[in-house]
């Protein structure tokens, strides 16, 4: 059976080219004998992880020479396909570094890596924790060639134990997918899907985070982004007239005026003033103008005026705009 057939033609699209690549011809699966070891004179590694949150299991074999340089390495994987892309990339992360080097790569690492362009997730948001496994079998290698235990590498915080699932997953997978509830969260990651504990207070053991925490908090970072993305692109004039908020379209119309509009005024002795800005019904801006000086006083030219003003503020700005004297 065909994968498009087996999975969905719209499931296999969401991964990318490398992970379908690796998923079929990982590059370093195999394994490392001790014979091969002492014929190299290098020193063998051999470490297991299983992951219970998905039933996956990965051996991870490195070659060690004197500088703690990983000459070699190789994998086994039982489980899914997105295990095995996952540890094939993991694998070849490790390659020509010290040990001490390779116990900092992460399983966002892992996944950024098998993306076929930087902005687009290489898997399926449900899928990003098969990837954790490849970072927890590399401190456990790591330990066993140093002496040390495995949380002695953790720089990453461990938000949920039972899926092993880490602070700065969470928050990448929240942000690029727009994730908006915990369930949400439980579904791509995972998270919360086995003791509930990490979900909020109140569970068999506490936690130093909380899902429900950190999905507030990143969703409020999210939003102060997109409120300066705006700002930033009102500022530089690439957005748009119409979704500006009430005070962008004042201080809009009031660049254009000061730009090209009241100079002009002003060499008759005449000026002018916003008084009133209305978004109407009919999906036009309505403003509200007071002459000042001269063009007060001068009522034949109040209507040329008027229609000067108004069309340099449709042409700078958007022809939603109406100009009403008061």
């Amino acid at each position: 059976m065909a994968k498009n057939e087996l999975l969905g033609g719209a499931l296999w699209d969401a991964y990318s080219k490398k992970v379908s690549e690796r998923m079929d011809n990982p590059t370093h699966l195999g394994v490392i004998t001790q014979d091969e070891a002492d014929k190299r004179g290098l020193k063998l590694i051999v470490a297991d992880y299983g992951a219970e949150a998905c039933g996956d299991a990965v051996r991870l074999y490195w070659l060690v020479d004197s500088n703690d340089v990983i000459v070699d390495a190789k994998f086994k994987s039982f489980g899914c396909g997105t295990a095995i892309a996952s540890s094939d990339m993991m694998v070849e992360l490790c390659l020509g570094k010290k040990v001490q080097e390779a116990v900092k790569i992460t399983n966002i690492d892992v996944e950024k890596a098998l993306r076929d362009d930087p902005d687009t997730p290489a898997v399926p948001g449900q899928k990003m924790h098969c990837s954790v496994m490849a970072y927890d079998v590399i401190k456990k290698a790591a330990g066993l060639y140093l002496g040390k235990n495995p949380e002695d590498f953790e720089d990453e915080i461990i938000v949920c134990e039972c899926a092993r699932v880490s602070l700065g997953t969470l928050k990448e997978v929240i942000k690029l997918n727009d994730l908006k509830s915990v369930e949400e969260i439980t579904e791509y990651t995972k998270a919360g899907a086995f003791c509930k504990s990490c979900i909020k207070p109140g569970g068999h053991e506490e936690r130093e985070y909380y899902l429900v925490d950190i999905l507030r908090d990143v969703r409020a970072e999210m939003e102060e982004e997109s409120l300066k993305n705006k700002a930033d692109s009102s500022a530089s004039g690439n957005l748009s007239f119409n979704d500006m908020t009430m005070v962008q379209k004042i201080k809009a119309i009031e660049s254009v005026i000061d730009e090209k509009i009241r100079p002009m005024l002003m060499m008759d002795g005449g000026n002018m003033e916003i008084i009133e800005l209305k978004n109407a019904s009919d999906g036009y801006t309505d403003v509200y103008i007071r002459y000042l000086g001269a063009c007060s006083g001068c009522a034949s030219g109040s209507t040329g005026t008027l229609f000067a003003i108004e069309s340099v503020l449709q042409e700078a700005l958007d022809k939603s705009i109406r100009v009403f004297p008061v």
